[in-house]
């Protein structure tokens, strides 16, 4: 988010909504209007929003505006908010009913402050003001986005002129009949009217993982597992995953998970972590590289997108520079092209990491979380306490203090600068603005080396994007749109 008194523009889904008849129901029960309105609210439209990770940036009496970073979550909050309102008004006489109308846009807007306007803003408030009682409206833009995302059709209403709006826009709706006669098992993104709307609590055990091991060239014992099906990801290995736990965590979780429901995704744990194992002679930055070749053989894959986080962003580099043959597309988060010690700025910056060296030799096997938490909060900052919490155990049961001092000085070598312009694969680059882990001028290098490299800033401070913020449905988002390019 921009400081106080800056302005910056971004693309957004916008949602507007308000209550049909409004001023009818404050003039029949002003007080009861109000509660009703409140409970509603409160039990379905922000637990809705919240789970599709939206963000009210302004309210009316009667309505509200919210930002969305993805439109099919934009529409699948819509569709989920009016289903669950038909539910709700069953019951009620319809004179006392609460029914809203809701338009949905994807534009260019204006981040002022906490306040969102422009164009884009201003579309979504037409649409809204376009629908019949409720029903949905999103603009053309929207509807070609979500077409092939959503198994919900909106019906054309052509070109319609809107009020202070120059151009025309064109219109599809979703009537309230439309919406009733959805079935039950509509499948949508985040979840379901009356559910609560922690997303994040679904269990990750409805990922079936198979899990296997191959042997790298100097005899070491590789983890790698497969989850989810369709055209298959490789992910690149880094420090602290563990196979098992990661399913389980409430840091990486959704991300399996949402990645898994078009890929068949075929991680690995780096020699010397999680399932692979500990006991190596080698951890270097060539035996990282060399891995990751060995488990693409083993998983018999030949032309495939792979995908590098953090430190697997350089061994992502290095391979697609050893093999552009073998990739369809290279997507690298949270990544740099050097390593600490060879971006180390100053003497100051260098004592800095010599000292984390300390910390990890001392504190990282200790049963007090204590030195691990500094680990958790440049990871996450933004993390809850369980979250936090399981952020420490991971660090503990994913590797040895020996080996996690050995892989932090050998990615602190790494140095894939002279490689960067020579990368000929498509290249998609996100790195989060508040990164506390890696800079984010670390990772806008990395993009600007890369020939045509797209790079993509999110707004967050986590160096590993956590489900509940709204920058996670833009990062899932870009890497699925990305992919089918």
């Amino acid at each position: 988010m921009a400081s106080s008194g800056d302005i910056e523009r971004r693309l957004a889904a916008i949602l507007a909504a308000d209550v049909v008849g409004y001023s009818r129901l404050m003039g029949t029960d002003e007080v009861g209007t109000i509660r009703t309105l409140k409970t509603h609210r409160r039990e379905l439209i922000d637990p809705q929003i919240a789970a599709h990770h939206g963000r009210i940036f302004k309210t009316t009496g009667d309505g509200m505006l919210v930002e969305f970073a993805s439109i099919v979550d934009a529409v699948a909050a819509a569709v989920a908010i009016q289903r669950g309102m038909i539910e709700r008004n069953q019951p009620v006489s319809e004179d006392r009913r609460v029914v809203f109308r809701i338009g949905i846009n994807v534009g260019d807007v204006l981040i002022d402050g906490d306040d969102i306007i422009g164009d884009g803003v201003n579309v979504a408030a037409r649409l809204e003001a376009l629908c019949e009682p409720g029903g949905i409206c999103i603009s053309r833009g929207a509807n070609d986005q979500i077409r092939d995302k959503l198994a919900i059709a909106f019906t054309d209403l052509g070109e319609q002129t809107v009020k202070n709006i120059a151009r025309t826009v064109g219109v599809f709706g979703l009537g309230t009949s439309d919406i009733a006669a959805l079935p039950d098992e509509t499948v949508l993104p985040g979840t379901s009217p009356g559910r609560e709307a922690d997303a994040s609590a679904r269990p990750a055990r409805e990922l079936v993982q198979q899990i296997r091991f191959c042997r790298a060239t100097d005899g070491t014992e590789l983890a790698w597992s497969v989850i989810g099906s369709g055209p298959t990801l490789v992910k690149t290995g880094n420090w602290m995953t563990h196979l098992e736990m990661d399913l389980e965590s409430p840091i990486w979780r959704h991300l399996w998970r949402d990645l898994a429901q078009h890929h068949s995704v075929v991680r690995y744990d780096a020699r010397g972590c999680g399932l692979s194992d500990w006991a190596v002679a080698d951890i270097s930055f060539d035996a990282f590289v060399s891995d990751l070749e060995t488990v693409v053989d083993a998983a018999g894959v030949e032309r495939f997108p792979l995908f590098g986080i953090s430190q697997g962003c350089a061994v992502s580099i290095a391979y697609a520079a050893r093999h552009p043959a073998r990739l369809t597309h290279l997507v690298l988060y949270g990544g740099f092209a050097q390593g600490w010690k060879r971006r180390a700025s100053d003497a100051a910056e260098k004592e800095k990491s010599a000292a984390m060296l300390t910390l990890m030799r001392l504190g990282w096997g200790q049963e007090n979380p204590a030195f691990r938490q500094l680990f958790t909060s440049q990871f996450v900052p933004d993390a809850s306490k369980e979250q936090a919490d399981w952020f420490n155990d991971l660090q503990r049961a994913s590797s040895s203090p020996e080996n996690a001092v050995r892989y932090f000085e050998a990615v602190g070598e790494a140095d894939l600068v002279p490689l960067l312009a020579s990368i000929t694969v498509p290249t998609l680059v996100m790195h989060a603005r508040g990164d506390a882990r890696v800079p984010f001028e670390a990772g806008r290098r990395m993009a600007a080396g890369i020939p045509s490299a797209r790079f993509v800033p999110l707004d967050s401070r986590n160096h590993l994007i956590l489900e509940h913020e709204p920058a996670y449905a833009r990062f899932i988002e870009e890497i699925e749109t990305f992919l089918r390019s």
